[in-house]
């Protein structure tokens, strides 16, 4: 009789041919027991989180890391020394030796001494922060770039976190990601750290103590191998909010200070005469003909618009604008109607090339009537400046029109264009006018900061 297996189990057996099933490989888990204690700590009782995050109209990021809002004055009654240090090319720098990190994790110190000395400095009673201009991230919603902006947002915080993490001092990071007054070097990320921590009074700051660390020091090249400087805004930067400015290498390697040069010093302009509300010698401008056109030619910022106010519309000279009209055509026909009715005109526009100016000539020659040129010969650096000034400091006499910042193509377009105004075009002079500032001297020392 032969014996056969119950149906439905497996028969046992001692062959070794046969292998057993293979084991399951275990795996790691990456969940700490902190972790997991955390997740069932109530949260009344859970430490808050280290790093917490705000934005400041739709432009400045802000991030702190540990410690309470409110920094502590190294001695009490003593005005609060503050160290403030650029972010990437300053604290960091990437892993990969590319110019920009690739993702949140490709960095690395700049230097090994940079968290021993940072550390240094809380330790002896400094307010530490970061002041960094982030010109790649947008905090602004846009349905074409959300995914974008969203991936370099995180990689920013993410970057910062562990950076801060490493550091675990009460730090704070001012990011301004907008071309507006937060932008280096302006001094909107100054006041603002300023604001969050109790120091807006005038002798709560200690100046000349505290100091600017950045990598942008318009330092010019070294033959053998070391570049010049990206730009000189950090420098710039320091030297608006009135504290000493140092590179990474001279702050945390105590090398040599190197040469440095500024692409454009709007003091420079006040020492040579161009800026002189006081002394200046007054423009003269003379209507020399019944009705006329006078045709601007010059760079948006060149002080068109308020050479016009100063000088013509006492003269009860009418203006076209090309920004407030739209088209050419349309200021085209609004000269045509105030020549018509008797009333020179001001054709207040860039006026670049002559194929522009000729419409303007034609129609003057149409109407019988004679043009004159102004030809505003400010540098494109100035005109920038100008534009800056005017753009972020809306007021009665800087920005009556409220107008935005314009965009670098705008100057570039124009220079590009331009072509000199010449009387054979047929005009029946050119008065060829230089930059002159006007205002009171609380407005020109405004307009002799540091704004590009």
């Amino acid at each position: 009789m032969v014996n056969r297996p119950t149906l439905g189990k497996r028969p046992s057996s001692n062959d070794r041919g046969v292998s057993p099933p293979p084991t399951k490989r275990k795996q790691q888990s990456t969940t700490t027991s902190k972790a997991v204690a955390t997740f069932f700590t109530p949260v009344s009782k859970k430490e808050p989180e280290r790093m917490t995050w705000r934005v400041v109209h739709d432009s400045l990021l802000v991030g702190r890391y540990g410690g309470s809002a409110k920094a502590p004055l190294a001695k009490a009654n003593k005005a609060q020394r503050i160290a403030a240090l650029d972010f990437d090319s300053t604290l960091i720098t990437s892993a990969s030796g590319k110019r920009f990190g690739r993702d949140a994790s490709d960095w690395k110190w700049w230097h090994n001494t940079v968290p021993g000395a940072l550390r240094k400095l809380h330790g002896e009673g400094y307010l530490v922060a970061v002041v960094s201009n982030q010109g790649g991230i947008s905090l602004r919603p846009d349905p074409k770039t959300v995914k974008s902006d969203q991936k370099r947002l995180a990689d920013l915080k993410s970057k910062v976190s562990a950076v801060f993490t490493q550091l675990d001092l009460p730090i704070t990071l001012y990011a301004a990601t907008g071309r507006d007054q937060y932008r280096k070097p302006r001094s909107g990320m100054w006041q603002e750290l300023l604001d969050d921590h109790d120091l807006e009074a005038a002798d709560s700051v200690d100046l000349e103590n505290s100091f600017f660390v950045g990598d942008a020091g318009g330092r010019e090249a070294i033959p053998g191998g070391v570049s010049k400087d990206h730009s000189c805004v950090d420098r710039d930067f320091a030297a608006n909010v009135g504290i000493p400015f140092k590179t990474p290498e001279e702050f945390f390697l105590q090398e040599d200070a190197r040469p440095f040069v500024r692409e454009f010093d709007p003091t420079v302009f006040a020492q040579k005469g161009a800026v002189n509300s006081a002394t200046a010698t007054p423009i003269r401008y003379s209507k020399t003909n019944t009705v006329e056109i006078v045709l601007f030619c010059g760079s948006p910022g060149a002080g068109k618009s308020s050479f016009y106010w100063r000088y013509l519309q006492p003269l009860d000279y009418a203006r076209v604008n090309q920004d407030i009209l739209k088209t050419r055509e349309k200021c085209l026909k609004s000269a045509n109607a105030l020549i018509e009715e008797g009333t020179s005109v001001v054709v207040d526009n860039t006026n670049a090339d002559p194929q522009t100016r000729a419409s303007w000539t034609s129609l003057a020659k149409k109407l019988h009537v004679p043009i004159r040129c102004v030809l505003f010969t400010a540098p494109p650096r100035l005109c920038e400046h100008n534009d800056t000034v005017r753009a972020l400091n809306v007021g009665e006499h800087t920005n009556p029109e409220k107008r935005a910042i314009l965009p670098k193509m705008a100057f570039t377009g124009f220079t590009s264009r331009y072509r000199e105004p010449q009387l054979s075009e047929g005009f029946q002079d050119i008065i060829k006018t230089d930059f002159e500032f006007t205002g009171s001297d609380e407005q020109r020392e405004l307009w002799s900061r540091y704004w590009l």
